[in-house]
C-alpha cells in the first residue's frame, strides 16, 4: 500500500501556523508595542524550555563520565544566554509610556510566574517551597517544579563526578539534602584549589560553571535595569513588588565555593 502520509514542509515541521497564531494581543486597536512584549516573552519560554533541556544533558553526561562533552554543552548553554540578555536590548526600545498603553491588559500576568525560569534556578541550586506554592495543585507547572525541587542540583552532579575522579569530596556533601541551598564548604573549597592547581582538565570544567553564575547575574542585572527604566519603582504585574524583588536577588551566586577560593589561588 502507497505511503499517503503527506512529507514534511517548512510550514508542517516547525508548526508554522499554530506559532503565529499565538501572539495575541489583548489592548484596543491594539497597541502597537504589545505584539513586541508578547514575542519577546513567548520567545524567552523557548530558550528556557532549550536551556532545561541542556541542563539536563550535562547533568547526564557528568553522570557518565564524559566532561569534554559537558563542556561543549556548557558552552552552548553560555552562548544562549547571551542571546536572553541581548534580548534585553530590544525591550528597551519600548519607552515606558509605551508599555503604559497596554499593561493593564497584563491583569495578573507576569514573568514572575514563569515556572520554567524557576526550574532553571531550581536545577542551579536555588530552591524555595514558596515558588512552588504559587502554582496551582495538579498543574504541569505544579508537577515540573515539585520534581526539580527533589531532584539532584547540577553542582550536585559536579561533586559525585569529581568524587568519582578520585577526589576525597565528604559523603556529607554526596548524600546531603537536595532540596537544601548550596553551602559554602572549606573542604570543597580545598579540593578547587588542588584542581586549579594541578587538574587542567577539570579546572576548565570549574571555569564554565563560574562563567554560567556570571552569566545568570548578568541576566538579572540586565533585567532588573530594564524593569527600572520601564516603571520604575512601581509595584510589578502578577503581585511581585517589582524593582526590589529582582534587585534582592543580585549578588547570591549558584556555586559560592568557586568564588571563595578566587583570592586563594
Amino acid at each position: 500500500m502507497a505511503d499517503t502520509t503527506a512529507a514534511a514542509t517548512y510550514g508542517s515541521y516547525l508548526k508554522i501556523e499554530e506559532l503565529l497564531s499565538l501572539q495575541q494581543p489583548r489592548s484596543e486597536g491594539p497597541e502597537h508595542d504589545e505584539l513586541l512584549f508578547i514575542t519577546i516573552h513567548q520567545v524567552y519560554e523557548l530558550w528556557f524550555k532549550e536551556l532545561l533541556h541542556e541542563f539536563d544533558r550535562v547533568a547526564r553526561l557528568l553522570t557518565g563520565d564524559e566532561p569534554h562533552r559537558a563542556l561543549h554543552t556548557l558552552k552552548r548553554i553560555l552562548t544562549i544566554l547571551k542571546v536572553l540578555v541581548a534580548q534585553l536590548d530590544i525591550l528597551e526600545t519600548m519607552t515606558p509610556l509605551e508599555f503604559l498603553s497596554f499593561r493593564a491588559r497584563l491583569e495578573a500576568a507576569s514573568g514572575f510566574q514563569s515556572d520554567q525560569f524557576r526550574q532553571i534556578e531550581f536545577l542551579l541550586g536555588a530552591k524555595s517551597e514558596t515558588a512552588i506554592a504559587r502554582f496551582p495543585e495538579a498543574s504541569r507547572a505544579r508537577e515540573a517544579l515539585t520534581r526539580r525541587y527533589h531532584a539532584p542540583t547540577l553542582w550536585d552532579a559536579f561533586l559525585h563526578y569529581l568524587s568519582r575522579e578520585g577526589y576525597a569530596v565528604p559523603a556529607t556533601q554526596l548524600s546531603r539534602d537536595v532540596t537544601a541551598a548550596t553551602e559554602a564548604s572549606s573542604e570543597i573549597q580545598q579540593i578547587l584549589i588542588d584542581i586549579y592547581r594541578r587538574d587542567t582538565k577539570n579546572a576548565e570544567l570549574c571555569e564554565r560553571f563560574v562563567d554560567l553564575d556570571e552569566g545568570l547575574q548578568e541576566w538579572r542585572y540586565r533585567h532588573v535595569k530594564m524593569v527600572e527604566r520601564t516603571i520604575g519603582m512601581k509595584r510589578g504585574t502578577g503581585g511581585s513588588i517589582g524593582v526590589p524583588y529582582f534587585a534582592g536577588t543580585l549578588g547570591r551566586p549558584l556555586f559560592p565555593d568557586l568564588w571563595e577560593i578566587r583570592g586563594r589561588l
